[in-house]
């Protein structure tokens, strides 16, 4: 097998591992959230959110190194900018991965120097659980369920967006790509790698991840822009026809289209 063949199957096998993963996580979730009564069987004589559950560096850095290879992977970046986006990127993968497995400094800042009621939990770190549970919204078990389905389904919404949108390139010949996911909008890969960072927001938000998703929402619309620039110059009126019957990141929905014919 040649190196590339090498390459794509591994980056394959990494998507689909990531996926069945997110699916996973999302029925399991669905059901607990669904299903009250069979969380707190489950979650019955368990301290939640009370034992340390963090220094499991290993589990870090494992976790860095699979969605970076899937990133790089179906990312591509070739240009000095891309490698620059992907830089900021990865520091926004690692700041999330770092608290999630690591040292929680988001919850020893909220109790330390804001007097929040947190423990060292794993469950507590999700922290928009935690709110809804505070605000008696739902019990923690079903918040914890909750927020993890929402960003599991958000995880394979993203995933997909950056495979499909990479396929559609990979296999194109050098022709403008305005088939399939490109019909729709002009940036599937963008908007599929920060819909990741909004999953990952909601299930294990920070004040490092948090303050940095707009550097990146800043960042990756001002590389489309580049890009949409070279391809006018490169497709001339063909990108221009395009470009104005497609939005940027989030599909047009036609009014007309959806009107009733009289008779």
């Amino acid at each position: 097998m040649k190196p590339p063949v090498i390459k794509n199957l591994i980056g394959s096998l990494v998507f689909w591992g990531i996926v069945l993963a997110a699916a996973g996580t999302f029925l399991s979730s669905l059901v607990l959230f669904l299903s009250p009564d069979l969380a707190d069987t489950l979650f019955h004589g368990l301290s939640i959110g009370e034992e340390y559950a963090y220094g499991q560096w290993g589990s870090m850095i494992g976790a860095v190194l699979i969605f970076s290879y899937f990133v790089v992977s179906f990312s591509r970046p070739m240009k000095r900018r891309e490698w620059r986006n992907l830089g900021i990127y990865e520091a926004f993968l690692v700041a999330l991965f770092t608290e999630m497995y690591g040292f929680p400094i988001t919850i020893y800042i909220l109790t330390s120097v804001f007097g929040v009621s947190l423990s060292f939990g794993h469950t507590e770190g999700h922290l928009l659980a935690v709110f809804l549970s505070k605000m008696g919204l739902m019990s923690l078990n079903r918040a914890w369920a909750f927020v993890m389905a929402l960003s599991a389904i958000l995880l394979l919404f993203g995933f997909i967006l950056v495979r499909t949108g990479w396929r559609r390139i990979y296999l194109s010949t050098g022709e403008l790509v305005t088939e399939g996911v490109y019909a729709r909008i002009r940036h599937p890969q963008y908007l599929g790698l920060l819909v990741i960072t909004i999953a990952f927001l909601i299930q294990w938000p920070t004040i490092l991840t948090v303050a940095m998703w707009p550097v990146l929402l800043v960042m990756y619309y001002r590389l489309a822009k580049r890009e949409e620039s070279e391809l006018l110059k490169r497709f001339g009126e063909e990108y221009l026809t395009y470009r104005e019957r497609t939005s940027m990141f989030l599909p047009k929905f036609s009014l007309s289209s959806q009107r009733i014919r009289g008779a």
